[in-house]
């Protein structure tokens, strides 16, 4: 995916004076991306400025634009980001060196040639030779680049396989991504076949009662139910040793468990969903699941806790101490979110459901609180659903998911990002991204009845071309 040439011009900006700017998103494989640039750089000796964005609107690159003129600023990073913005982003090739790290599908792709012949910019997205990869993650394109730019940071793969479980695409790894796994495996991360549960490494009642991804009817979201699941299934929760893990479980054992699961949710999804692998890695000294440590990342960076999230990836034990706080916090907002879902009136159609928060539900949870839903195995494969908040900008935040759809092909009836980006074609300056299986964009508060009559109209063709 990334030769040698890609960093060539990067390591002529690095000899240059100035300092390097770094623009990331907030989500797991933004912030994980961050984390594995800024250890990249300090073995540069580089000085770097990072900020962390909900997404990349026209009026903070303008910002941007106008920052960089003032300081002498060498280069500019956007990681998790940029790919929707190259008409806007390239002006900023004329004050300093543009390198974009993305992995969404690239708008006004007319712009690519200008970028592809400026020795300014360089951009790098998988999306740009589709033959070749499947979907990957931000993080593992980052990772690409570092370990380029200097091969001494294989050792920031493991980074890179939290970004890839941020964004769901562990599955079906395309062949760079089998590559990372292996650098991660050799610089100590464990990886194992098991149910992909909330955690493997916290107590295992604990585990099934809190997961989100794998909807299990009578025990998620129920410690009683959990419990007595497990003592059905004659698993032992606790010995002399303290509480029992998946990890810990017997073949035997794991496999009452897998059959157990299966059994619960055979109206739900796919039975295969529910295995895959377990992602250990070393924290301050803990094995922690890795999925574990991307719920709390994303917890940060919903909470606008990204600069907790990154001392914490960075190494801070200050950091260590406090992320559980958020989490905790995360947790609450999640529950609250699906419980006001369960009790408001919602906009149903036979394959769609849309849900107008309105202040009910954080925009930073909206998308999140979707995603749990289109993963619940409550709506049948292939629904799609809507969630929409306010934001304090007198915007509204859409997040578009397809049910049952933790997979990461794009065999699908359904691109999400096109329809969305069909809905809001008449709708002024609103802003569009995202991938096959997950979508969002930016309205004005002003437009949210065109939007939603738009969103309808387009919705209910969807499902006459599907019934087709």
């Amino acid at each position: 995916m990334l030769g040698e040439e890609t960093v060539l011009k990067f390591r002529e900006t690095l000899k240059k004076e100035g300092i390097i700017r770094v623009i990331t998103h907030l989500d797991t494989d933004g912030l994980s991306s961050a984390a594995i640039l800024i250890k990249a750089l300090r073995r540069c000796d580089q000085q770097f400025h990072v900020r962390v964005v909900k997404q990349l609107e026209d009026p903070l690159i303008e910002k941007l634009f106008f920052e960089i003129k003032k300081q002498k600023c060498k280069a500019v990073f956007f990681l998790d980001l940029g790919s929707n913005k190259l008409e806007k982003i390239i002006a900023l090739a004329n004050l300093c060196h543009v390198v974009i790290l993305d992995h969404h599908e690239i708008e006004n792709s007319q712009f690519l040639e200008y970028v592809k012949d400026n020795p300014n910019i360089t951009f790098v997205n998988p999306e740009l030779n589709k033959k070749d990869e499947d979907k990957t993650s931000a993080s593992s394109v980052v990772y690409e680049f570092a370990k380029a730019l200097n091969p001494e940071n294989k050792d920031l793969a493991q980074l890179a396989v939290l970004g890839m479980i941020g964004d769901m695409v562990d599955k079906s790894l395309s062949k760079t991504n089998k590559q990372i796994l292996e650098d991660a495996k050799d610089t100590g991360m464990q990886v194992k076949k098991g149910p992909i549960v909330f955690s493997a490494t916290r107590p295992i009642h604990k585990s099934l009662e809190l997961n989100s991804s794998m909807f299990i009817p009578g025990v998620s979201g129920s410690q009683n139910g959990a419990i007595a699941f497990l003592r059905d299934l004659d698993i032992q929760i606790r010995t002399d040793k303290g509480y029992r893990t998946i990890v810990d479980l017997s073949e035997e054992e794991m496999s009452r468990l897998l059959t157990a699961i299966i059994l619960a949710r055979m109206n739900h999804t796919k039975s295969q969903d529910i295995i895959g692998n377990i992602y250990l890695m070393k924290f301050f000294g803990y094995i922690i699941d890795a999925r574990e440590l991307s719920t709390m990342l994303n917890a940060c960076g919903r909470l606008n806790y990204t600069s907790l999230a990154l001392a914490f990836l960075l190494g801070s034990k200050k950091a260590k101490d406090k992320i559980e706080f958020v989490y905790s916090q995360y947790r609450h907002h999640i529950i609250n979110g699906l419980n006001f879902v369960n009790a408001t009136k919602k906009i149903e159609g036979r394959n769609y459901m849309i849900i107008n928060a309105k202040d009910n539900i954080r925009d930073t949870i909206i998308g999140t609180v979707t995603s749990i839903l289109a993963s619940s195995g409550v709506y049948p494969e292939g629904n799609i659903l809507v969630g929409m908040a306010y934001r304090k900008d007198k915007k509204i935040k859409v997040s578009m998911r397809l049910s049952c759809s933790n997979r990461s092909d794009d065999k699908s009836p359904t691109d999400l990002c096109k329809l969305l980006s069909r809905v809001v074609i008449d709708i002024k300056n609103a802003e569009v991204g995202g991938h096959v299986h997950a979508a969002g964009c930016l309205i004005s508060k002003k437009e949210e009845d065109i939007f939603l009559q738009s969103l309808q109209k387009n919705l209910e063709i969807e499902e006459i071309k599907i019934a087709i």
